[in-house]
């Protein structure tokens, strides 16, 4: 039999949150008291008022195609809310609404890559980047960053990276996995080399809702106008308004890029769901007090749970400033209790602790595990306390 597979897939690494999940899931079916901090998805409903529009959308008709792009109404109210929240101007030929976030980022990197194009992705990354610009033909480059730089890279180290293949810089913040924020001025350097340099920013602010301690979210894309000519922010209601199974999010940038992305997914998508859609233009033009409250909880849980992690032995935790997950290098608890490496001891965590956590490796940071704090304050601590117990029953000076 002729090969199957074609040569595009041969080297994906699946989804390491999802795998993580999904064995969580598994356990659970069995009947173990599993603790799954592995989802990245906050733990609330939808708002009523956007079940409410959506609901009505249907009986009210609508429930055919509608242009590939989005429709129109959901475009204005993106616009709208670009204008509010970041002080930012587009045209409607300027805004992508695509089926969730991830599918947008990768309708993205297939319209802007050639073959051997690289895009450089700062470690730790979100565990689809490189995938996604290997699927389009691109090389992932890398730039390390270290706890003690708090998980960001800065303005030099991008432009030592910049080659003449280089065609864009992925800049994700708030961060997952890290939780960490870059400040207007660390954005406004790393721009300043973009122009130089003449390359695109792909600037991913899906947690731009989730900013504790009083910060304030910044796009890059506000620096300048010379700078938003050449970003492509992308966003979407998954994280604000806990939307993710809906699958809505949008990009916004430069009309040809994002004329071509419509067409790509005339071919791919046909449309985002329509439903959906009508649920995000409530979304963004209805209330906005869920969403803050939502943040609050967070925030609340951060407080609380960041110094009982931080407190278990070999658990050296970077104060997360945005986003829901913590990103604890967790090495020399790994080494101190037997285990020949960080995926070892995630596993363990999971079989013999019963608490599910991402191991770094997924994020470029094999000496850390990722948890995620969306979930209810009381697993948080039963987790927290699982893992201590864990640790110190096991710990071998």
């Amino acid at each position: 039999m002729k090969e199957l597979l074609a040569n595009r897939v041969k080297t994906l690494t699946p989804s390491a949150t999802l795998a993580i999940t999904a064995k969580a899931k598994e356990l659970k079916s069995q009947g173990i008291d599993v603790i799954g901090l592995g989802a990245g998805e906050p733990d609330f409903n939808t708002p009523k008022n956007i079940l409410d529009a959506a609901a009505k959308s249907m009986y009210d008709g609508h429930t055919k195609y509608t242009p590939a792009g989005g429709l129109p109404a959901l475009k204005q109210a993106i616009i709208e809310k670009l204008a509010r929240d970041n002080k930012l101007e587009y045209k409607p030929n300027e805004i992508l609404v695509g089926v969730g976030a991830k599918h947008v980022l990768y309708t993205l990197f297939q319209v802007i890559l050639n073959e051997g194009d690289e895009v450089i992705i700062p470690i730790p990354y979100w565990v689809s980047y490189p995938e996604q610009v290997k699927l389009a033909g691109g090389v992932p480059v890398y730039i390390e960053s270290t706890s003690e730089q708090n998980y960001k890279i800065t303005a030099s180290q991008l432009r030592e990276t910049i080659t003449d293949k280089t065609k864009a810089v992925i800049i994700n913040s708030p961060s997952n996995p890290s939780g960490m924020v870059y400040t207007r001025e660390e954005l406004a350097e790393i721009a300043a080399v973009a122009v130089e340099k003449d390359i695109l920013i792909v600037s991913d602010e899906i947690y731009e809702k989730l900013l504790y301690n009083g910060l304030e979210h910044f796009s890059i894309a506000q620096v300048s106008e010379e700078v938003k000519s050449r970003t492509i922010v992308i966003n979407g209601v998954a994280k604000s308004h806990s939307m993710t199974g809906w699958r809505i999010g949008y990009a916004a940038g430069n009309a040809q890029i994002i004329n071509s992305m419509a067409d790509l997914a005339s071919h791919s998508t046909s449309n985002p769901t329509t439903t959906s859609q009508h649920a995000t233009i409530e979304a963004y033009n209805g209330s906005q007090d869920s969403v803050e409250e939502m943040r609050r909880a967070f925030e609340a849980r951060l407080e609380t749970i960041y110094p009982k992690l931080n407190a278990i032995p070999g658990f050296r935790v970077v104060k997360p400033q945005g986003a829901f997950y913590f990103l604890p290098d967790v090495s020399e608890a790994a080494e101190k209790t037997g285990y020949k490496s960080v995926d070892d001891f995630a596993t363990a965590l999971l079989t013999e602790a019963n608490v599910a956590v991402v191991p770094g490796s997924g994020f470029g940071v094999p000496t850390t595990i990722r948890l995620s704090y969306a979930t209810s304050l009381e697993l948080l601590e039963e987790a927290v306390r699982r893992i201590d117990q864990f640790v110190k029953s096991k710990w071998q000076d």
